[in-house]
């Protein structure tokens, strides 16, 4: 016979973080979408015309001057940001000012800016691939789908460094969600496919 939990463990009771600009979005167990499958996103934007992020740990195998034409050599790696233009390159850096027209997320993270001006300070030496994150296609919701995503427990807003969001690895939906405690350790040690056990 077997034990009742005495928590529906999909639908944590967590302070409730609303989305914003800066956090990340932990995406439950079970969520199946192929780019959101165990997944954390990084929202640049969030505001009553919508939201855009990138998923974070989602690498792609190929280094950036092997996907963008004439682009020079550069280590930095390359993500899949979402299913949305999946055709179009996005960036994150840590350059700051160096990097017209940036927008500033949080602390010492920004989010694009003029592409002429990264290739540029790549060129000459001048950037480190611990600096820059790029992404192809990015994460997208209309007015208000996210929150409703969100009461539907798909996702779990949540606060994370900004140093963290450079270093982001494959691993990071499984570490953020243990850093979170005891209830979401079963989350992040649920199988992927539960019929196989």
């Amino acid at each position: 016979m077997g034990m009742y939990l005495d928590f529906d463990f999909l639908n944590i009771q967590h302070e409730n973080l609303a989305p914003k600009q800066g956090r990340i979005l932990i995406s439950e167990p079970l969520l199946s979408d192929t780019y959101f499958k165990r997944s954390v996103v990084f929202l640049t934007e969030h505001s009553d015309q919508g939201s855009v992020g990138f998923v974070l740990n989602k690498p792609i195998d190929l280094p950036v001057n092997e996907i963008l034409f004439d682009f020079p050599h550069f280590k930095g790696k390359v993500y899949v940001g979402g299913p949305v233009g999946k055709d179009t390159v996005h960036f994150l850096h840590t350059l700051g000012e160096l990097i017209p027209n940036a927008v500033h997320v949080v602390e010492n993270v920004y989010w694009g800016g003029d592409f002429n001006s990264l290739k540029e300070l790549i060129k000459e030496g001048m950037v480190k691939p611990s600096q820059v994150r790029f992404f192809l296609g990015y994460s997208g919701w209309r007015p208000q789908q996210l929150e409703d995503e969100i009461a539907d427990n798909a996702w779990l807003v949540s606060e994370v460094k900004a140093s963290k969001i450079m270093l982001a690895d494959k691993n990071i939906w499984k570490k953020t969600l243990n850093e979170l405690g005891r209830k979401y350790k079963i989350w992040a040690n649920f199988p992927e496919n539960p019929a196989m056990n």
